[in-house]
């Protein structure tokens, strides 16, 4: 099923799937914490109504 963990690539642990460990598990949080991660989309989302309040001021 999966190749390895993404991280490092180690064969994947089932307590930490799809990581091979705590640590991996973890850089990868990071990485999205600090924007290194970026899920694309459109200024004008329509799932997100704060973003018409916030250009209309």
């Amino acid at each position: 099923m999966s190749t390895g963990c993404p991280i490092c690539g180690k064969p994947v642990e089932t307590a930490f799937r799809p990581f091979c460990s705590k640590r991996c598990a973890d850089v990868d949080l990071q990485r999205w914490l600090s924007d290194r991660y970026v899920v694309p989309g459109s200024e004008d989302d329509d799932e997100n109504p704060l973003s018409e309040s916030i250009h209309k001021e």
